[in-house]
């Protein structure tokens, strides 16, 4: 079984701890140092605990004609490869962005090349950035998307910019709404302000359900419930 929170082994707690220590991971046997350890003993690498989430989020953008990001990221939140908390969400939001973004601009084509720039560079941002770098890693998922579709780099001057801006806004929503980190929570938040953005700056406008609520909420024992604006009985 491949449980959706917890661990994927064996659905167990997560334990974090202080002090890293170099522990050998369930499935690929490779040892990594980490301070994040089930209850029940078992480690799983950020690559392992990702796949095939990463290739499912790429197909399923690559070939998709939506517009909403917001309704992409639910369909694809519903993928048994995609666990309640993980950093394949930190690919979720620059995909569904960019995804939303050529396909309203009528220009499919380069999605397949930029969803494979944002995957490696997604692919960086490691598990629990949130609250071990203090920067949520949906938050810089937004800046990666920013990057890609204003062709930034570390020279850039306006899109040096603009993807500094966005990675702000959206870090500073997260951080208002308050710990602990949800994954999902966090993700619609980031998808939320780099909607607005696109408008503000660009006068692009996406479509969204706006009515929406979180389904996820039974799956995640750390829940605001309540405190959450995304949160549904």
């Amino acid at each position: 079984m491949n449980y959706k929170t917890g661990c994927i082994v064996c659905g167990g707690e997560l334990v974090y701890h202080d002090k890293y220590s170099k522990l050998e991971c369930f499935y690929c046997n490779n040892k990594f140092d980490t301070n994040v350890v089930c209850i029940n003993g078992h480690f799983i690498c950020d690559i392992c605990h990702s796949l095939p989430a990463y290739e499912t989020i790429q197909q399923f953008c690559l070939n998709i004609n939506l517009t909403d990001p917001i309704e992409m990221a639910l369909i694809l939140m519903q993928h048994n490869s995609i666990k309640m908390h993980g950093p394949e969400h930190h690919y979720l939001v620059p995909a569904v962005l960019l995804s939303a973004f050529y396909n309203i601009n009528g220009e499919p084509i380069k999605k397949k090349d930029q969803l494979d720039i944002a995957k490696k560079r997604s692919k960086n941002v490691l598990g629990g950035f949130c609250g071990f770098y203090g920067c949520c890693g949906a938050a810089i998922g937004a800046g990666i998307f920013m990057s890609l579709i204003t062709g930034a780099t570390p020279l850039s001057k306006k899109e040096w910019q603009l993807s500094n801006m966005l990675t702000a806004s959206v870090l500073h929503s997260i951080a208002t709404s308050g710990g602990p980190r949800c994954c999902k929570r966090d993700t619609f938040i980031a998808l939320l302000e780099s909607i607005k953005f696109l408008k503000n700056i660009f006068q692009t406008s996406i479509n969204y359900s706006s009515n929406f609520h979180c389904k996820f909420s039974s799956l995640n024992q750390q829940c605001l419930n309540h405190d959450c604006i995304f949160f549904s009985k």
